[in-house]
């Protein structure tokens, strides 16, 4: 028995174009172009507007690796049509982003401000002094760009003050209890 999501066929929508050379996996978009080594025992082919995954044998390392290299191709062929982005929310007095160029600058309550950096491939957007959007094509590198923004100062429990998801819901604690 094949991995569940790994015997999913991917959809390749229109203007995208996808080829495997061997092991190596490309797709070029309207948003950009992107490439991933498939892993030993892991085959691909493009049939149509469809790609099928395949895996060599029944190892269970095999069919494992058959799920997360689906999973991947499946991201990068989004990736290149849409394009990923997430949404993040500054929440509290006084903190704020302003954009400097590509790079953007935190005033979040320390002694001084914290500038950060696009990694290649991302950029920065602030439609507000309270909103920041990370925009890429690679799924894990927008992830985890939003995720060192948020980690600059993390939400805190009692008054939800930090950088958080716009969809994240913070679990709220009881202050002090007075006499």
């Amino acid at each position: 028995m094949a991995s569940h999501i790994g015997k999913l066929p991917i959809a390749v929508p229109a203007g995208v174009e996808v080829a495997f050379k061997g092991q190596e996996f490309t797709a070029k978009g309207p948003k950009g172009s992107d490439g991933y080594t498939l892993p030993e025992g892991i085959t691909g082919k493009v049939e149509g507007n469809e790609i099928i995954m395949t895996p060599a044998d029944e190892d269970r390392t095999t069919k494992a690796k058959h799920g997360l290299s689906r999973s991947i191709v499946a991201s990068m062929v989004e990736g290149v049509s849409k394009g990923y982005s997430k949404h993040l929310q500054i929440v509290g007095t006084g903190y704020r982003v302003v954009a400097k160029g590509k790079s953007l600058e935190f005033s979040l309550g320390y002694s001084h401000t914290i500038t950060v950096d696009p990694p290649e491939g991302i950029t920065f957007e602030t439609p507000n002094a309270n909103e920041v959007v990370v925009t890429g094509i690679d799924k894990q590198a927008v992830g985890q760009a939003a995720a060192n923004i948020r980690a600059l100062r993390a939400p805190e429990p009692y008054k939800g003050k930090g950088i958080k998801y716009t969809d994240e819901h913070i679990l709220r604690k009881a202050g002090k209890a007075g006499k």
